[in-house]
């Protein structure tokens, strides 16, 4: 007998492959200047994220991990080869030598305003047709999905085994 699950299921509807269609898309489109087009996307994310983020306040790896829900070995790897690249150094602070601050370099700042205009055109392009309502909603179920995604189950064959 045929299960009712696998009967009713439309790709069309399939979320983590929308998702994942949008993401290629978006990467496609994003515009880099020269100087960054040697960066991997996360790298470029990265990138951008101190940018926006050191005008209001001091950036740390921990920030980094938290908000791009990676690991402590792929943070320290991306943001070693952005220092490598000549994009970022890292400060000891005088309160504790284990953090550093992340600093975006003269040649980073350089390209701060395109790095904006770019992002302000990709923010309006995937916005466009899309009213405040339907955007709010959106961006709650996002929210969501990410939330599911980073609770405490890992997905292990087919069962699920909680994290204690």
């Amino acid at each position: 007998m045929e299960d009712q699950s696998e009967k009713e299921y439309d790709p069309a509807r399939d979320v983590g492959r929308l998702i994942n269609m949008l993401s290629h898309q978006l990467k496609r489109q994003i515009a880099f200047p020269e100087e960054e087009s040697s960066l991997t996307n996360i790298q470029r994310l990265v990138l951008n994220y101190i940018l926006f983020q050191v005008l209001k306040r001091d950036v740390y790896q921990k920030d980094i991990e938290k908000e791009f829900q990676i690991r402590r070995s792929t943070a320290t790897a991306t943001l070693q080869l952005l220092e490598k690249k000549g994009f970022i150094c890292r400060e000891t602070v005088e309160w504790d030598a284990r953090f550093k601050k992340l600093i975006p370099t003269e040649k980073t700042e350089k390209l701060r305003e395109q790095i904006i205009s770019n992002t302000q055109y990709m923010e309006n392009l995937l916005k466009t047709g899309i009213d405040e309502e339907d955007l709010k909603v959106c961006l709650r179920v996002l929210g969501q999905m990410s939330a599911n995604l980073s609770g405490n189950e890992k997905v292990k064959g087919r069962e699920c085994i909680k994290d204690e």
